[in-house]
């Protein structure tokens, strides 16, 4: 139950412009247990793999839940609260970085110096928001044509997408806006659960192009973080800080824009029940911690 309750927020989170779904793997604390599993699928040992699948199988039922209940009525929710949803979201990313650097804390203390890498990875999601907020939002992708070029280009932007979603603090959906792909993506995709096949070349391109580039980032970040764990964090941590800006400027990426995040659309019950929801996760996790420590 609780691995599908990762997937669904993971899911929740990746559907948003503006927000990563890496971001709250690392928030509610199961974004090395993911990345452990996704590298096990294609394991030798066919014991990992089998772990890893079983693992994976749980995640991937409460993301594919999460996913269709965006698409067929969250990402109207968004458009008609966005401002509460933004503000659920702050409160979710801003209530994790206390659990974060305790959890963390002695990597930190250790590896202070590079404490500069997080101003870099707040500087690249920043970045990235104000390309998106000046994206050409006209660039559309036509999702039922089966010719060659647009099916490449479909590939490479799911290619890209995965590799961001799974990188905390840069979200995917973003990227995908940016490519002209994230409005045409979330039609076809109504429209195949609605049982029409009209887009299911695009759907297909963008899927296999996604399969491609998780199995690259989760081998690339996966060793960064074995290897150089300390500058990992501190990154991660600026790229979270980043994700604060671009959950305030999630607005602009709706059709059409509206108003970033301010004083007066600011939602508190938005931003308190983000806040709360990061309790019952964690008071989850440390009870299974408990039950798997052994009694003396």
């Amino acid at each position: 139950m609780l691995s599908a309750f990762h997937g669904l927020c993971m899911a929740l989170a990746d559907s948003v412009p503006g927000v990563s779904g890496g971001t709250i793997a690392f928030i509610l604390g199961f974004y090395d247990a993911l990345l452990r599993a996704l590298h096990g699928l294609f394991s030798r040992e066919k014991p990992v793999r089998r772990q890893s699948l079983r693992a994976l199988l749980r995640f991937g039922a409460g993301w594919t839940a999460g996913m269709i209940a965006c698409i067929l009525v969250l990402a109207e929710l968004f458009e008609l609260h966005i401002y509460f949803m933004c503000s659920l979201f702050l409160g979710l990313s801003a209530a994790a970085f206390p659990l974060v650097l305790r959890a963390e804390r002695d990597t930190l203390r250790e590896t202070a110096r590079f404490a500069p890498l997080a101003l870099l990875g707040a500087a690249l999601v920043a970045g990235l928001t104000l390309l998106r907020a000046d994206a050409a939002v006209s660039l559309r992708v036509d999702f039922s044509q089966i010719h060659i070029w647009p099916l490449l280009y479909l590939l490479v932007s799911g290619a890209a997408a995965v590799s961001a979603m799974i990188l905390p603090g840069i979200s995917g959906s973003a990227l995908l806006l940016i490519a002209g792909v994230y409005l045409p993506a979330m039609h076809a995709l109504r429209q195949l659960l609605r049982l029409d096949f009209s887009g299911l070349p695009g759907i297909l391109a963008l899927g296999l192009g996604a399969a491609a580039g998780a199995v690259l980032a989760v081998r690339v970040i996966r060793a960064a973080l074995r290897r150089f764990r300390g500058q990992m964090v501190w990154l991660i941590l600026g790229l979270m800080a980043g994700s604060l800006y671009a959950i305030v400027m999630g607005p602009a990426g709706l059709q059409p824009p509206q108003p970033p995040v301010s004083p007066q659309t600011f939602s508190l019950p938005g931003f308190l029940l983000g806040t709360a929801a990061l309790l019952l996760p964690e008071l989850l996790r440390a009870r299974r911690a408990d039950k798997q420590t052994p009694s003396r």
